[in-house]
């Protein structure tokens, strides 16, 4: 209901999808919410399918819950996008939807925002007297309303364009974290563990 049915379509994920880096490509055929991803898509997939001129659709956004297992699945449809779908990254049709974190309120003012930081501008513009603040846990929590001002409106949405400026080093990365081999993961985790500033334990 949160959509303009004119020129947008929604495709519900149950979950996250498999790990295609680590998957060979008769077992990632086989996944049904990859094989309906690639119909819906219609491109076809790989080098010698893929086909942009049978592309039912020119931005494709990624939906995903501001948390740790929406992050989880937007890596996961990222990677399916960088192995198999290469060339609409390189054509700049995949996004990012940032639903935001947080709805302030008072009467009929209503803002939101996308950090803690933005939240607490909110309040001090507001005053914190007789405010109320709506803390989305994910995008099921907004209704059809909010979820069309704050994801799906072209006018009001922030979204982020998927960008490949450098190519070598993100087939590397997609590698690394999303492979098989097990101590590279663990090198990267123990590389980059103290910049950690949001842990969801």
């Amino acid at each position: 209901m949160g959509r303009d049915r004119r020129n947008q379509a929604i495709l519900p994920l149950r979950g996250k999808i498999l790990n295609v880096e680590k998957a060979r490509l008769h077992k990632i055929l086989s996944n049904e919410e990859i094989r309906t991803m690639i119909t819906a898509i219609g491109t076809g997939i790989g080098e010698e399918d893929f086909s942009l001129d049978n592309a039912r659709y020119h931005k494709i956004i990624i939906m995903t819950d501001a948390d740790v297992d929406g992050a989880h699945i937007r890596i996961l449809l990222l990677t399916f996008f960088f192995r198999y779908m290469k060339e609409l990254i390189d054509k700049g049709m995949i996004y990012i939807a940032q639903p935001p974190l947080y709805r302030i309120y008072r009467g009929k003012q209503e803002f939101y925002a996308f950090s803690e930081r933005e939240r607490d501008v909110y309040l001090k513009r507001l005053g914190r007297v007789k405010v109320s603040i709506q803390r989305y846990k994910g995008l099921g929590e907004m209704n059809p309303d909010q979820l069309w001002k704050t994801t799906m409106d072209p006018a009001t949405r922030t979204i982020l364009k998927v960008r490949m400026d450098e190519a070598i080093e993100a087939d590397r990365l997609f590698y690394e974290l999303m492979g098989d081999d097990v101590e590279c993961r663990r090198k990267f985790i123990e590389k980059n563990a103290r910049y950690v500033t949001n842990l969801d334990v």
